[in-house]
């Protein structure tokens, strides 16, 4: 008998085995696959330790801009993707060690839900039965090729952002299918290393759901380096290498690559584990769960992309959290308004709360100030030739408290965490006035914004 059974060791799994057993629960945590989940094997981890090789490539190529000669500046496609492969290696050797440390018993294996006893929830996995006395469902998602016509007979020519982490030479061309998050982050990489990368996207622009001023100026600074876009497009085959699509107009067109893309997007795993064997109800082939993280049925939560809310690493790792919390007697529950959403292109767009297409949407009045990033000094010293660049503060019209803050420009990946709790803390622009920054620092810009209004 345990405390807790976890389905599942991604970022929601393990983060909640680990909280878990460093407060003394007895905990059983499944992983079919690799500790650490989708985003430490297959998606956050592996594509950042390839975009930071594709970086120092951009700045060795750039480096005359200053002052610093780098002669014949090349890439090894192969010792690039060994070093991704040694980087997760590592991490997910870590994640056991913090399983180790907090005392959670890992099982390799699939484990099925059979239902519940009088002592508990029953679960069985590798032919062992195991019983707790709480569920925590974190099975997570996967990506899918939606069924377009053409797209079996194509083969291995189509690949998900699972496969295309396997490739071991370098595509000559590439058709990426969505523009979103995962595609523009794969877009980027690929150009960065001479690939000629075509992005066919059906809603009018990149990004759908991230603030659309800065999402249109990241694209025109890709269609600048070469990438070319089809918006508001929609795929109706795929023939061998070539893509088919129709635009608004239905004008058809194609795009022909060595690699397809399929990036359109992940679902939650809901089936395949026994979840209707104790009657968890889903909604929109997802869980549905409280603030709380709790599904109908007692005693049993899930968090993490299963839910299929927000599928981001950090919102899983803080839902686990939440769980772990109310059940060891600390009161808890999800908050999503400050939740960070960034690409990892170069540069780097950071956004967090409202965007303005939200707050017209809800009908909530706004005012909103932005900032090239120029008025940074320390971003000035280190994006020579960088003209763009963006912060853009949305706050409450009545009150001036921050709403939202999006920003184009490196490294705001590293600085959004500002503005995510001066959110969740409901600063006021004021308050964000009167605050010391440090000098000289690119967060400083956050600040500078505030002032603009």
């Amino acid at each position: 008998m345990t405390d807790l059974a976890i389905i599942g060791g991604g970022p929601a799994g393990y983060v909640a085995a680990e909280h878990a057993g460093a407060r003394g629960l007895n905990v059983v945590l499944f992983e079919k696959n690799a500790l650490g989940g989708v985003c430490l094997n297959e998606g956050c981890i592996p594509t950042k330790t390839l975009l930071y090789s594709a970086k120092l490539y951009d700045s060795a190529r750039h480096a005359g801009a200053y002052g610093i000669d780098v002669a014949g500046a090349s890439f090894d496609f192969g010792r690039i993707m060994t070093r991704k492969d040694r980087v997760v290696k590592k991490l997910v050797a870590g994640v056991g060690a913090k399983m180790k440390a907090g005392k959670v018993n890992v099982v390799k294996g699939e484990a099925t839900i059979l239902g519940r006893s009088a002592d508990g929830i029953e679960t069985r996995c590798n032919g062992e039965l195991f019983t707790a006395a709480n569920l925590l469902v974190c099975t997570g998602s996967e990506a899918f090729i939606p069924p377009i016509p053409g797209v079996k007979e194509a083969g291995d020519t189509v690949v998900t952002s699972r496969e295309i982490l396997s490739l071991r030479e370098r595509p000559e061309s590439l058709v990426i299918i969505g523009g979103g998050v995962i595609g523009m982050e794969f877009a980027s990489f690929y150009n960065s290393l001479g690939t000629e990368v075509t992005v066919v996207e059906m809603l009018p622009e990149i990004l759908g759901g991230m603030d659309g001023e800065t999402a249109k100026m990241l694209r025109e600074i890709y269609a600048k380096r070469g990438i070319r876009f089809n918006l508001s497009c929609r795929v109706t085959g795929i023939r061998g290498n070539e893509v088919i699509y129709e635009d608004a107009e239905n004008v058809q067109s194609s795009a022909t690559g060595e690699r397809i893309l399929a990036s359109v997007g992940r679902r939650a795993v809901v089936k395949g584990f026994g979840l209707e064997n104790i009657g968890v109800e889903t909604e929109r082939n997802a869980i549905r769960v409280d603030r709380k993280m709790r599904t109908n049925v007692p005693n049993v939560f899930a968090a993490g992309d299963v839910t299929g809310f927000s599928m981001l690493a950090h919102t899983a790792s803080r839902e686990g959290e939440v769980v772990v919390n109310n059940l060891t007697g600390r009161p808890d529950a999800m908050r999503y308004n400050a939740i960070p959403g960034i690409v990892y292109t170069n540069p780097e767009v950071a956004g967090v709360g409202l965007t303005e297409e939200q707050a017209v949407k809800e009908g909530i009045e706004y005012r909103v100030a932005r900032l090239p990033m120029a008025y940074s000094g320390r971003f000035v010293a280190e994006n020579e030739g960088f003209a763009g660049g963006l912060c853009k503060v949305i706050a409450g019209a009545k009150y001036g408290e921050v709403l939202g803050v999006h920003m184009l420009g490196n490294p705001c990946s590293e600085i959004v965490y500002g503005a995510c709790m001066a959110i969740e803390q409901e600063m006021t622009l004021r308050e964000l006035q009167e605050t010391v920054f440090p000098h000289p620092t690119v967060s400083e810009i956050f600040r500078e914004t505030a002032f603009a209004f």
